[in-house]
């Protein structure tokens, strides 16, 4: 991997940009983006479906002079990686798929994603620390890491009503990008949380047996939110990857 290629960091949900703060010093003098999606950070909301997030992401490369990139996406940042790839695959030069999954919802996490939409208008945003944090952060982090907890708990108090709202419902009607797997052809990294639940190891086996050369990483001691919870096994993961460790 040239050690000079821009990559761009996609952030989970209900999260924003302000995440990667623990890999922004790692990657050095090379060209970062760290885009919000609608609703989030401060951005304006606006009609949305992960196509909508991909194109977001494609109009901000061009002010930041990108015109290929490392992506790397985690959770829903890496649904919006799959359809960057879909759009527009000219644009990227490598894959960090991490804590995220190939496939589309069942009808469980169909229903409750509507639900969670639903109250998310209703009630705003109060309720999503107490209601997604045990599943977010592994135990590791929850028991040992109060910075870490206090973080995210915080971020997620910063998103808009309307903008969670859309981003659930934007990944309930995300498709199945499992068939697609075999046909990515730039390098791939996939990473995920020893102690993540809610996209576990088995299901970031499934993308790395199916895209061809891709490498697997486990990182110890960490939940969902991996960068976050284990920064430097995710930093040396990445950055050996990108070339520059």
């Amino acid at each position: 991997m040239d050690t000079t290629t821009p990559v761009i960091l996609l952030h989970a949900f209900p999260l924003n940009a302000s995440m990667w703060k623990p890999q922004l010093p790692v990657l050095g003098d090379r060209t970062i983006l760290t885009p919000n999606f609608p609703g989030f950070g401060g951005r304006p909301v606006r009609e949305a479906d992960l196509d909508a997030f991909a194109e977001t992401v494609i109009k901000d490369m061009a002010p930041a002079g990108i015109a290929r990139a490392v992506v790397v996406g985690l959770s829903m940042g890496g649904y919006v990686a799959f359809r960057l790839l879909a759009r527009a695959p000219e644009r990227i030069a490598g894959l960090v798929l991490a804590d995220t999954r190939a496939g589309a919802d069942d009808e469980g996490a169909r229903a409750k994603r509507r639900d969670q939409a639903a109250r998310a208008r209703r009630e705003g945003v109060g309720w999503l620390a107490e209601a997604l944090l045990p599943a977010l952060l592994g135990d590791t982090t929850s028991r040992e890491r109060p910075e870490v907890v206090d973080t995210v708990r915080t971020m997620m108090a910063e998103g808009d009503r309307e903008g969670v709202a859309r981003a659930l419902e934007a990944m309930r009607e995300r498709p199945d990008s499992t068939p697609e797997l075999e046909q990515v052809q730039v390098p791939t990294l996939v990473l995920v949380g020893e102690e993540d639940t809610l996209t576990p190891e088995g299901e970031a086996r499934i993308m790395a047996d199916a895209i061809p050369g891709a490498r697997l990483e486990i990182l110890p001691g960490a939940g969902h939110l991996s960068n976050l919870e284990a920064p430097e096994a995710f930093n040396e993961s990445l950055m050996r990857f990108l070339g520059g460790g």
